[in-house]
């Protein structure tokens, strides 16, 4: 049934779902690469489309930004429309030398500054970690697609302007790049015993002061969006 934030039904949604945090991405990818799509959700502009990809029915959903919002989001998809896989498609900001602009970044763990794993009260420090079946689909599907791509470990920050200018510090733990909310996806996915990957694409290089266009962040990453799309019908 619909939820506070959801107008979809049950069968709405498909099994796995694509979440940008751009709902108009959202949209872009329904309406680029999805056959028949049907917006399931307009409710706080978060746009929810379902519809096919060679044949195999995916949905697509924006998330918002930042942590709460994509707890909310994927709790729910999880929880109330029995979604088992998540994969997450947005931008970030890569911190690791070696990583430009354009290029694909497969977070396999999310290190985060954010306190949202307090409330599973833990003897300790929880790593919040991708599943494997979804790493290995994309990992194919890109060398596949020829772009270039990294995997590692990203950082789920809770905050864009960064008081602290911490990010030098990441880098020196090897982390690839900071984004907003991988690790609260990760953490409910573990939760719920389902199934979660974050797909990014660098939109800028902070430490070297690049950064992409507010256009090219909606529509021009398609690397990212064909992975996602190809690890979707192939686990």
């Amino acid at each position: 049934m619909p939820t506070p934030h959801n107008s979809a039904k049950r069968g709405d949604i498909a099994k796995t779902v694509l979440m940008p945090g751009d709902p108009l991405r959202a949209k872009f990818i329904a309406e680029t690469y999805l056959e028949n799509p049907v917006c399931y959700n307009e409710v706080r502009g978060m746009l929810g489309f379902t519809g096919t990809y060679k044949g195999v029915p995916v949905s697509v959903q924006g998330s918002g930004m930042g942590m709460p919002s994509m707890g909310i989001y994927s709790q729910e998809l999880y929880s109330e429309y029995d979604v088992e896989n998540i994969i997450r498609i947005g931008t970030a900001g890569s911190i690791a030398d070696k990583i430009n602009l354009r290029e694909v970044i497969i977070g396999v763990s999310a290190s985060t500054n954010s306190n949202y794993g307090a409330q599973y009260r833990l003897p300790g420090t929880y790593a919040p970690t991708a599943s494997w079946k979804l790493i290995a689909a994309a990992v194919k599907a890109a060398e596949e697609n020829g772009c270039i791509y990294h995997a590692g470990n990203i950082l789920s920050s809770d905050t864009f302007y960064d008081d602290a200018n911490s990010l030098a510090e990441w880098n020196k733990m090897g982390v690839l790049a900071v984004e907003m909310e991988s690790a609260a996806l990760y953490m409910n996915a573990a939760r719920a015993g389902k199934n979660a990957l974050c797909i990014l694409t660098v939109s800028d290089c902070p430490l070297k002061g690049l950064a992409t266009t507010a256009e090219e962040r909606q529509t021009s990453f398609r690397d990212m969006m064909e992975i996602a799309l190809e690890t979707a019908i192939n686990i």
